[in-house]
């Protein structure tokens, strides 16, 4: 099912409306005014979202001060960030797009729409963790704390796989945020106090999880976590003298571990309060945040009854392409969904619940790589790198992490993109399955695709667009298999097709929970029959769009325009269509709303027909 036009944010309308910059001829001064502009926001937002720099290895030189910071996770700073963003989408405003070439011109406008989208998120969503504008711009959500986001879980992953240390200054500004992480778990704890006094409160069963997962971590001994013991090994291989792990571990075991306590009493303080059920449709305004949270993750302007009727038709769609690959497995009776559940339960399909399994399970997903690699000429004409290490969720944060996810390598290439799998049950990862999540997370997914940005304006690869990035990871499941990596393969091919028909299944749950009032179990019970998943992943999945409102229903969303703004170039070339030069376009546009993709691709096609 494809979608409307009418429905996609065109971007910023409000570019033309307002006062001009002073007029220049296309591509000459008006370009460079722009980009400075562009370059001086997006050293703003490093200074807002320090972490950004330790992501992208651009912590040194001139911002080598990023290194021993962390964002600030105060409400006075929340409010310094908003007036900021308002500020800089003023200066945004001004531009005259006609004094710009079409490239410059769609910076500006993607860098506009981010800022507009932030600043009515703001305004919409007072409450909570507004984060289109900084490293986690795909997770909004109006809890400031969960088991899925936070300082605990987001610090201790940067310090340990993120920060480098090559000289004594790198490790003094490791302790230094180390002590700035200790403040963050206080500013945290003091908002979700008063998003609480303003009726907000994460949901009971969340509220527990996220408690647990608080209090582990009080109460791992300093020098067994991973950000201790990393650290320990950083300091001793750059020669670093002094016993830099014991200056660490005391500052987890005077300042960090209190801090997660005290947030744990605080939460756990307001279980009595919390609802019963998983949806946000019972906090204050719910209906007004909840439409801006589908908004910032889809850029379209879709109501949720109707993302929710196009999940269930396109459901229906691939149970019906599912049926004939499953009957040819000898899996006749039952739905598409207990079918699947059924080949899932193959024991020659699974790897052992052990650390050997696991071990066996990521050597496999870099095989997947490895046989993938070679055939990326078919499918791209510009190559990047493609840098990408392959880890296993940490055990600690496990229980409230995404089944899969990645996270961007340096520009500079120092160090690799890392794609997480969650590894807590193995069971939940048939063979079948892995090769497209393999696709959608590391090549040519979300660490491919990122690796384009890194020659756009610097701001473009700090800013990001749930839609387009997790279309993108869809869209490049989809290439796998027109590259055909499951010619030979059935049952992959069906792990393919059940990844698709999961993403449509999302868009019905997540409407279903915030919107239609579902129930966890209801929700749970409704993805299982749907996608033939275990209950635990069903029910870790669910978790998820609980506390992320809205963020799921990007990847159908993306997946979709892609394919119409494909068919439609397809149509309008004729046999002067190039998929080559398409993914190409779409990939090198790196991330901005549908509409302003769709005028990209439009010139593309003009371009090719001369």
């Amino acid at each position: 099912m494809t979608l409307a036009r009418r429905d996609f944010l065109a971007g910023t309308a409000a570019l033309a409306a307002t006062t001009a910059l002073p007029a220049a001829a296309a591509g000459s001064n008006g370009d460079a005014q722009a980009l400075a502009l562009l370059q001086r926001h997006a050293e703003a937002l490093l200074q807002d979202y320090p972490e950004g720099a330790a992501y992208l290895g651009l912590d040194t030189g001139s911002r080598a001060a990023l290194k021993g910071r962390l964002t600030d996770r105060s409400a006075a700073a929340e409010a310094a960030r908003r007036a900021g963003a308002a500020e800089r989408l003023t200066q945004l405003n001004r531009i005259d797009p006609a004094a710009l070439s079409p490239a410059v011109a769609v910076h500006v406008e993607t860098v506009a729409a981010a800022h507009q989208i932030g600043v009515e998120g703001w305004r919409q969503m007072p409450i909570g963790d507004m984060a289109f504008l900084s490293n986690n711009n795909y997770r909004s959500t109006p809890y400031v704390v969960t088991q899925g986001n936070g300082a605990f879980v987001d610090t201790p992953d940067l310090l340990e796989n993120k920060h480098q240390v090559a000289n004594r200054a790198d490790a003094e500004a490791y302790i230094a945020r180390l002590n700035a992480y200790a403040k963050q778990l206080g500013d945290e704890t003091e908002r979700v106090r008063a998003d609480a006094a303003a009726g907000v409160l994460l949901p009971a069963a969340f509220n527990e999880i996220t408690v647990a997962q608080l209090r582990a971590g009080a109460a791992q001994p300093a020098r067994e976590q991973g950000m201790i013991r990393t650290f320990g090994e950083k300091t001793r291989k750059a020669g670093l003298g002094d016993d830099w792990e014991a200056r660490a571990t005391a500052v987890v075991e005077q300042r960090i571990a209190p801090a997660l306590l005290a947030q744990a009493d605080a939460i756990a303080a307001l279980r009595p309060q919390a609802p019963a059920h998983g949806g946000m449709w019972s906090m204050p305004d719910a209906a007004r945040r909840y439409a801006w949270l589908v908004e910032a993750s889809t850029t379209t302007k879709r109501t949720p009854d109707e993302i929710h009727e196009s999940g269930l038709e396109q459901c229906r769609s691939y149970a019906a392409e599912l049926d004939p690959l499953l009957r040819a497995q000898g899996l006749t009776q039952g739905t598409s969904g207990e079918r699947l559940a059924a080949l899932g339960k193959r024991t020659d399909l699974l790897f052992a619940n052990t650390d050997a399994g696991r071990a066996d399970l990521l050597a496999y997903l870099n095989t997947v790589v490895a046989r993938l690699r070679p055939r990326l000429p078919q499918a791209f004409g510009k190559l990047v790198r493609g840098n990408l290490v392959i880890k296993r969720v940490p055990p600690a944060i496990e229980n409230g992490a995404p089944n899969g996810y990645a996270g961007p390598g340096a520009l500079d290439g120092s160090s690799p993109g890392i794609y997480y799998i969650n590894l807590r049950d193995t069971a939940n990862w048939p063979r079948f399955e892995l090769a497209t999540l393999t696709f959608h997370e590391g090549i040519p997914g979300h660490i491919w695709q990122g690796e384009y940005t890194f020659d756009l304006p610097l701001i473009r690869t700090l800013l990001g667009f749930n839609a387009y990035s997790e279309g993108w990871g869809l869209y490049a499941e989809q290439i796998g298999a027109e590259l055909g990596y499951y010619d030979d393969d059935p049952l992959g091919r069906i792990g393919y097709l059940q990844s698709m028909n999961f993403r449509a299944a999302r868009l019905v749950v997540d409407t279903g929970l915030h919107h239609k009032r579902w129930t966890v179990d209801q929700a749970v019970r409704w993805l299982m029959a749907a996608t033939g998943y275990t209950e635990s992943r069903a029910r870790s999945e669910i978790n998820r769009y609980c506390i992320w409102p809205g963020q799921a229903l990007g990847y159908k969303t993306g997946h979709n325009e892609i394919n119409r703004l494909r068919d439609d170039a397809k149509a309008r070339l004729g046999s002067r269509f190039d998929v080559r030069g398409f993914n190409d376009t779409v990939v090198q546009a790196g991330g901005m709303p549908l509409g302003v993709l769709a005028k990209v691709v439009d010139r593309w096609v003009t371009a090719q027909r001369g």
